[in-house]
């Protein structure tokens, strides 16, 4: 198998190079050193030699590719090959150092650390399970380009399937620009009824006047993601598969607790953001005023669906064809306002408007109780925000709350960022939060009795502290406390899977440490976690080790061609109570009966780039017959075997 992936990849090598994409002039050596397209390894240039086939736009560079985020915050695309790419060549196609991967790609992740940090004052859907590849609001780009940019993204997946991410985008004027995107993926997966298939379409565009006044940018977003549900495998044979019963080594032949059900969850949004410049800055920096209006829909279904009623989760209204849709809409609208001068700072305002539809289609009568079908609420809601610089010091103050409806809650968030040298900056974060619970804690309909309720929680209310100390030469060093009281979760307490509300406190620490230590072509990245959760009655756990490490080889081949990057990463948890995995809700709930974890993650890699194509090549968890079956991702759910997989990011600049 592994000669077979090797060949394909000769073959895209060979093929990249008889059939060469068409490339921009050289980047001028004068590029300003604080873009970071040149390193010691990895030149980002689009060329590095004359081309006959040039575009367009000769004057195109590489800086000139920009990646405006929803904050506003602009990047430039980065096409090197590092050591984070690899981390990042993943089904969410970012690094999930937090996150623990089911056994099929497309599946859920545990969590191995929990980031209670939250600004959001208004209630969510619900069912976070489902949402890990669920592009929301603010993981939209918006782009600026000199020349037409197609990225294509490939990954092999678990039989029967595989993951493509293809996006576009141009500029059709300097005034304006469209992206679209699609992100599919299907894969059969090693075990039994286990079938995941997925699908992101987005479509954004950006225009702004030609002095620069005015300026709009909106995006469409259609996602549907589509799992086959098996509940794992049973306790009698997790003994098999921990014993490593050779029988069951084909993965294939366990029997699941149950082999018809399915979840799926699929959402739309409409999204249009308008700002008008309605005064400039005089010729001193001062009274610069600005006007914005933000409106979004989106639409969304969660659902539950198995043939037949499954033992595992009790008693049923009915024995065939169970069925569950809860349905959430959400319309949002404000009014904004920015004062900005040079001297006092930039003061902003905000006046919005939220209504939520969430429920079901019936009532439900159980145990003398009625349960609701539907919660329709609103809230009318301010922000305001204030950000200046002082001396060295950045700061930035935002806060909100709801002024009057059905939902309370409120949030404070300051910030202060201080470049101290060249080489090392700091910040620090304070952090306090109000929120209402989600919907599917609340309120929940379902063909199993035990997952009807209708429930009046308080709000979650966290404190919490972060600072973070960053250094080239020293690594970077994060640190945050977290206090919460009335903390929100689910838990089997004998009766079913249901929400739960802790009246205490808890008290959670998180310090983490990366760094990359480097000597000639070799280097050593190190990623440490150290958590600990104090008095808090084993209702919130996590891991208190987390580390990850990866030995790599880099170098340039064939004269600067190719640069190649092989290594292996370690990654390993402590043991803990791993929360557990319920289909029905798509939510983990706690348990605290078995431990799981302590089991190393060993991978090889082997990537390589020419030009704007960077491929990888990689033997995930090989040392899993080696190290013991002890491995899982869940109760019940076995983490993945040993496999390899390959893949490939391709830019094309027209």
């Amino acid at each position: 198998m592994v000669y077979k992936y090797l060949s394909v990849l000769i073959f895209i090598f060979a093929s990249n190079n008889l059939f060469a994409q068409r490339e921009l002039r050289a980047i001028d050596k004068k590029t300003p050193s604080n873009t970071n397209y040149y390193n010691e390894k990895a030149s980002d240039t689009l060329s590095d030699r004359n081309s006959k086939k040039v575009a367009k736009n000769l004057k195109a560079k590489i800086e000139d590719y920009k990646i405006i985020s929803y904050k506003r915050d602009t990047v430039n695309l980065d096409t090197t090959l590092t050591i984070n790419k690899e981390y990042k060549f993943n089904y969410l196609r970012r690094d999930y150092f937090e996150l623990l991967p089911f056994n099929n790609m497309g599946q859920t992740y545990n969590s191995l650390s929990e980031n209670l940090y939250r600004r959001g004052i208004q209630p969510r859907l619900g069912s976070k399970a489902k949402h890990f590849n669920y592009i929301g609001l603010k993981d939209i780009n918006y782009y600026r380009v000199p020349t037409p940019l197609t990225e294509l993204m490939f990954k092999s997946n678990f039989e029967q399937g595989q993951l493509l991410d293809a996006f576009f985008t141009v500029n059709t004027s300097d005034q304006f620009n469209f992206s679209i995107a699609y992100k599919g993926m299907r894969s059969l997966g090693k075990y039994q009824h286990i079938l995941s298939s997925i699908g992101n379409f987005r479509f954004t565009t950006n225009y702004n006047t030609k002095n620069k006044r005015y300026y709009l940018r909106a995006h469409i977003a259609s996602q549907d993601i589509v799992n086959q549900e098996n509940g794992g495998i049973s306790d009698e044979q997790s003994l098999d598969f921990e014993n490593g019963n050779p029988e069951f080594i084909d993965r294939s032949l366990f029997d699941p607790l149950f082999e018809d059900a399915e979840n799926k969850l699929k959402g739309r949004r409409l999204y249009v953001e308008h700002t008008y410049q309605f005064k400039l800055k005089d010729s001193l920096g001062n009274n610069g005023i600005k006007f914005g209006n933000i409106f979004h829909l989106e639409d969304k279904f969660y659902q539950f669906k198995q043939d037949r009623n499954s033992a595992v989760y009790g008693d049923a209204f009915v024995t065939s064809d169970l069925f569950d849709k809860n349905i959430f809409k959400h319309f949002y609208g404000d009014l904004s306002s920015e004062y900005n001068n040079n001297t006092l700072g930039v003061f902003k305002a905000k006046l919005g408007y939220n209504q939520f539809n969430y429920g079901y289609n019936s009532l439900v009568i159980l145990n003398d109780q009625t349960i609701s079908n539907r919660l329709i609420e609103n809230s009318v809601f301010f922000e305001g925000g204030y950000e200046n610089k002082i001396g060295s010091i950045s700061l930035k103050a935002d806060l909100g709350f709801n002024i009057t409806g059905d939902i309370d809650g409120n949030f404070i968030d300051l910030q202060a960022n201080s470049v101290l040298s060249d080489d090392f900056n700091a910040s620090a974060h304070l952090n306090l939060n109000s929120s209402v619970a989600d919907y599917n804690y609340r309120l929940y309909q379902s063909d199993y009795l035990n997952y009807n309720w209708q429930n009046s929680f308080k709000n979650q209310q966290s404190k919490q502290l972060a600072l973070n100390l960053n250094s080239k030469k020293y690594g970077e060093l994060s640190a945050d406390y977290t206090l919460v009281n009335e903390y929100l979760y689910f838990e089997d307490k004998g009766s079913g899977v249901k929400p739960y509300q802790y009246n205490g406190t808890i008290n959670y620490m998180r310090i983490k440490y990366e760094k990359e230590f480097k000597f000639k072509n070799f280097g050593l990245y190190n990623t440490i976690m150290y958590q600990q959760v104090f008095d808090n009655n084993k209702v919130l756990n996590i891991p208190e080790i987390n580390t990850r490490h990866t030995f790599y080889y880099a170098n340039e081949l064939f004269k600067k061609a190719l640069f190649l990057q092989t290594g292996f990463t370690v990654s390993y948890f402590s043991k803990y109570f791993m929360n557990a995995y319920d289909p029905v809700i798509a939510e983990f709930y706690v348990q605290n009966e078995s431990y799981y974890g302590n089991f190393p993650r060993i991978d090889f890699f082997i990537n390589a780039k020419i030009q704007q194509t960077r491929l990888f090549l990689k033997a995930e968890h090989f040392n899993s017959s080696m190290t013991g079956y002890n491995f899982y991702s869940a109760p019940n759910y076995p983490y993945r075997d040993f496999i390899v997989r390959f893949g490939i990011v391709w830019n094309f600049f027209l």
